[in-house]
Parts: structure tokens; sequence; C-alpha cells
């Protein structure tokens, strides 16, 4: 049998693991996905809407939990595309998520990183609601900060107060929290969004808050408080279509180490999230689909045109993004795959006694409740998974007998 032509892109919870409970199907699973010495017998790429935290700890996390090994090189985390964001990287960022921001911020490029803990301390009057940990005597300003020139938000913080108060601060006086707001400075300086997901699934029964409603507060307190709309430079993580081109990226890089001659063809996307994982991984068909009929039409007119003729997206957010990975990611259009196919499992948010997903995929909004972003426009039929099956070992079978591939 020749060379595969897929590669595989797993969600981590609610599809290998909740919290820190491994799900059981996962370990077998990737038992069989590599061969005797270890080696991944098709690329294998994690993608997370997890942010707060380094991929090489993820890794580390899950070779531990899968018991193979599982390279940094494998991981994509919500804010990994960040990376090529270069016009920001000098700018003066105020960082707001938990673990270890300040590092993670450093790593993905950003030279003059200002954390949330820092502003308060630079501005100890700002952060009241909590009475105890208001100031007891008179405080003089001790630090100086310079202007904060955009934000970014990495993941839901721990003491969402504390930074809902300190953004909208930043965000009101242009970048500097000290001063008294005279008048509305709109647009207000770039916000960067990482992980939109409003909800996800760890051991308790039901899911919990994600930093996609933590995005929600601030969005609605901005409103209430401006009259105005709170405008993202850029939303990053599933679903949006920049997160899968990179990881495309991603799983080309982990062929070309396998020694792969020709080009993934098809990629499996296995999540457990109707509005993260399959709408992204559907909007990311739709954009392939798009990317390849732009193709044909350049190549029948006797040129491929400006940058291979790539399509720009529709959502809030996402031209820009797709503008600045171009270059870095989208190296031709010869290289994209041909397809992304999605894979439901029900070990996560989805549940199949819920009867989430309605036999008629063309509801409308007001018939039902969209979980997804606010800058997202909302298509039911992108919910809708190629495949529903239980858990995360069926989809690996089930993808290697599509692909007419033996597994073990």
């Amino acid at each position: 049998m020749g060379q595969p032509l897929f590669g595989l892109l797993f969600d981590i919870d609610g599809v290998l693991v909740r919290g820190r409970t491994p799900i059981p199907a996962a370990k077998q699973c990737f038992q069989n996905l590599v061969d005797r010495n270890g080696k991944y017998k098709v690329p294998v790429v994690f993608v997370t809407n997890a942010g707060n935290c380094m991929r090489q700890a993820k890794a580390e996390q899950l070779s531990h939990l899968l018991e193979v090994e599982v390279s940094p090189d494998q991981v994509m985390v919500s804010h990994s595309p960040l990376r090529v964001f270069s016009q920001f990287h000098n700018m003066c960022v105020l960082v707001s998520g938990q673990g270890p921001v300040l590092e993670v911020a450093q790593n993905l490029g950003f030279q003059n990183v200002v954390t949330v803990d820092m502003l308060r301390e630079a501005y100890p009057l700002l952060d009241v609601v909590d009475h105890h940990r208001r100031p007891k005597d008179t405080v003089l300003q001790t630090k100086h900060l310079p202007p904060i020139e955009a934000v970014i938000l990495f993941g839901e913080p721990i003491r969402w107060e504390t930074n809902l108060q300190l953004i909208v601060d930043v965000l009101l006086t242009n970048g500097k929290p000290g001063n008294s707001v005279t008048s509305l400075n709109y647009p207000h300086i770039p916000v960067l969004a990482c992980n939109m997901d409003l909800m996800w699934m760890a051991e308790a029964k039901n899911p919990r808050f994600g930093h996609g409603m933590f995005l929600v507060c601030l969005e609605s307190i901005y409103k209430k408080i401006t009259g105005c709309k709170l405008k993202y430079e850029a939303l990053i993580g599933k679903p949006s279509v920049v997160t899968y081109n990179y990881a495309e990226l991603l799983v080309r890089q982990q062929a070309e180490s396998l020694g792969w001659a020709e080009p993934v063809e098809r990629l499996y996307a296995i999540g457990d999230n109707p509005m993260a994982d399959i709408y992204g991984a559907n909007l990311y068909n739709q954009y392939l689909q798009a990317s390849r009929q732009t193709q044909t039409q350049a190549q029948m007119k006797g040129g491929l045109g400006q940058a291979g003729g790539v399509p720009k997206q529709k959502a809030v957010g996402e031209v820009e993004v797709t503008e600045y990975l171009s270059a870095s990611v989208l190296r031709g259009e010869g290289c994209l795959p041909k397809a992304c196919l999605s894979i439901l499992v029900c070990t996560g948010v989805y549940n199949r006694d819920q009867q989430d997903l309605p036999p008629d995929p063309m509801h409308t909004v007001t018939e039902r409740i969209f979980h997804g972003h606010r800058d997202f426009r909302f298509d039911p039929s992108l919910t809708q998974p190629s495949f529903i099956v239980q858990d995360v070992r069926e989809a690996v079978e089930l993808v290697f007998q599509q692909e007419g591939c033996p597994l073990e």
C-alpha cells in the first residue's frame, strides 16, 4: 500500500481528556496511531483553544496522559498564530489571562509586555471591587508604565472583575489608565482575542464558562458605558479559519518529518463542540473549496494572480488575519488540502441525549441558540458534522476505514 494522504487534527478537552482525567478510549487510540518505534503513522496535530500555557507544557501533559511521545511542534494552542503578528511585537501590550502570560507573550515575540497584575500594582486605586484588596492608606503612584498600545486577551482570567475593570480603563483612556476620561477615544486601541469558546467540558456534568463568556462580559460592559461596539483587530482560535490555516502548516511539517513525498489531501478534525470544532472545520472546508475554485478560475484566465487567489474571509477579524498569514502560511495554493472533514464525538460538550443538532440544518438563528462569537455570522449548516461517533477511538477507526488504511 502507498503513502496515506490524510492528517488528523485532535481537539483535547472533551475528546482526549476531561479536566485532568483521560477519556478511556484515548490511550488505546494513540497506541494504535504509532508503530513499534513510536513513530506516527500519519501526521497528527493537537488543536486546542486553551491559551493559558506554553506548547511545551501541553505536549508534556499529553505525552504523559496518552503514553506516546508528543512534540511541541504537534501542539497548537489558541494564541499560536500571534507569532506572525509582527506589527504588534514592538508595541506596549497589556495581556490578560492566567498562568505564565508574561512568558507566553514573550515567547510569541512580544517585546514590551504589561500584565494586569503589573498594571494593578502601578495604579492601585483602579481595582476596588474586592474591599479587602483596596488600599488601606493614601497611595501615591510609584511605578511609571508606558502607554498601552494594544490589548491581548489570551484566555479567561482568575479575577474577572479586576481584568474587566482595568481593560475597560485602558480602552477608555487610550492606553493611559491613570488619566481622567475627558472624551470618548473611538475607535479604541487594538484588541486581539484568543479562544472564543463560550463553554468547555471538564469533570463536571455540565459545561463550564470559557473565555468566550469573558468576552461577552467585556463587550457588554464597553457597549453599556460608551454606546459603541467593542472592536477586535483579530479573533483567533477555533472556529476562525486562520487557526486551521496554521494547523495545516503544522500538518504539512509533520508530513515532511515523516518523509512523505506526496502532499496531504484530506484533513479530519475530531472535536466535541459543534460551535467551535465542527463549525471551524466546516468553515475551513468551505474556505478550501473557495480557494480551489478561485485557483481554477485564475488558471483558466492564464495566471494565478496575486497571493495565489486566496479568498478573503467574511467574519470580522478574519480578513486581517488571513492577510497577515498569507506570506508565512499560505505558501501557494497547490499545498492546500482538498478537504477538511469534521467528526463529532459524544464525550464532551455535545451529548446525543440533548439533541443539540436538529434534523433540519437550515433552522434560522431565532430558532436556535447561537453559542458562537458575536462577530461570526451564524450558518446553521456549519454545525453539522461529516460524521458523529461515540468517542475518539471510533473516530480514528472510522477515518482509517474511510481511507482504506490498516490501523493495527
